[in-house]
């Protein structure tokens, strides 16, 4: 998911040359710094190195953790964790973001929610589990392809792995910005938006979660 749900830290992503191969984008395989408020977009001369062409193997992917400041927390950290790779940039996609995503048993990768801007697919590698789509629950398992247009909340998605072993999917999505996602379980929304990169190579990001129902009139302060 441009999607306000895909952080990533530091750490290799090839398994074959132990090299960091990005650091961060908006899109369906953005993935932000831990320790950095700025999105890079700037992926990593090694990535000139080790890729000859615009094809990788899922096998040559390590999918890596959550740093600690985007991990959940609370009573949150029981249901939600990931780890992820991305793909789609590093090879030089423009228009999609892919990444891969793997969740353990029993938990999901993120919120159930909905884009109202961006389309996302996803295509189920390993392991079993269900998604949600809108008031419907259907079982997925490998071979599956979930389709998630943009829309309402009759089109908020949320996969979850019911299985015993790590559930392992590729998410595939356009990169449109300014973004906005609903999240029905908890009424939030979010709304995401890149600038251009400047002078420093680093594009500006505007990133608000709210409720409708808490907000300023129009005029206040004016």
């Amino acid at each position: 998911p441009v999607s306000l749900d895909q952080p990533q830290g530091v750490g290799s992503c090839l398994k074959a040359t132990g090299f960091l191969v990005a650091r961060s984008s908006i899109s369906g395989d953005n993935f932000k710094e831990a320790d950095n408020s700025h999105l890079e977009t700037q992926f990593l001369d090694v990535w000139e190195e080790v890729m000859s062409k615009p094809i990788i193997n899922i096998a040559d992917l390590n999918p890596q953790p959550r740093p600690a400041a985007w991990a959940a927390t609370g009573a949150a950290a029981e249901r939600f964790d990931a780890r992820m790779c991305p793909i789609g940039a590093p090879l030089g996609a423009q228009k999609l973001g892919y990444n891969l995503t793997v969740v353990p048993p029993g938990k999901r990768a993120y919120p159930f929610h909905n884009h109202r801007v961006n389309e996302e697919m996803f295509y189920i590698l390993q392991g079993t589990g269900e998604v949600r789509i809108g008031d419907a629950t259907y079982p997925i398992r490998p071979g599956d392809i979930i389709a998630c247009p943009a829309g309402g909340p009759e089109t908020a998605h949320q996969i979850i792995n019911t299985g015993d072993a790590d559930l392992k999917f590729l998410a595939v999505s356009t990169k449109l910005s300014p973004e906005i996602a609903e999240y029905p379980d908890s009424d939030k929304f979010g709304v995401i938006a890149e600038f251009p990169t400047g002078v420093d190579k680093q594009p500006d990001m505007f990133l608000f979660v709210g409720r409708e129902n808490i907000g300023l009139d129009y005029w206040e302060g004016e």
